[in-house]
């Protein structure tokens, strides 16, 4: 399987991960977690723009206030609206669609070597597309466990009203 394969089948992975949840789920921090479900979609899109375009010194073909949003180090201020999820939804795709046809154009000519936050030294454009794979893979990760743990907590304030309504009731 080719690394741009690998690439669709993890964003189609989240985004069918981003499609069975409500606007609140996917905007809600679970307890332990410093963002959200969102986020972390932003943010691999987002990182990939950076790994792929900003460190091969082309400008990235996504909107300059998505990187501002989603960039490493920032965090979810406020909620994302309907349009702006299924925005992402969108972008996540054809920004894959658009790094294919700039690598097979040969855009890249250069890359300024990156060393991630997993301690990977990135050296050209071929590594930075494996090199993100693996890092949306942890995200998509993250992102999963968060829906666990919502579905956990949903559990409890469900059983919590129950009690609380059996309380009033005697």
């Amino acid at each position: 399987m080719s690394t741009f394969n690998t690439s669709r089948k993890l964003r189609k992975k989240f985004i069918a991960l981003l499609s069975s949840l409500s606007l609140e789920e996917l905007n809600y921090v679970p307890e332990g977690f410093n963002n959200n479900i969102i986020w972390n979609f932003g943010h691999c899109i987002v990182t990939h723009q950076q790994l792929c375009y900003s460190l091969s010194g082309v400008t990235p073909p996504i909107d300059a206030k998505w990187i501002n949003l989603f960039k490493k180090g920032t965090a979810p201020h406020r909620d994302f609206t309907q349009e702006e999820v299924d925005e992402l939804k969108v972008l996540a795709l054809q920004l894959l669609e658009k790094l294919d046809a700039d690598k097979v154009e040969g855009i890249f000519k250069k890359y300024n070597k990156y060393v991630s936050a997993l301690g990977v030294t990135i050296t050209n454009i071929s590594e930075a597309i494996v090199f993100n794979n693996v890092h949306e893979g942890v995200h998509i990760g993250y992102a999963m466990s968060m829906k666990h743990v919502i579905e956990y907590q949903k559990r409890q304030w469900q059983a919590e009203e129950q009690t609380r309504q059996m309380a009033i009731a005697q």
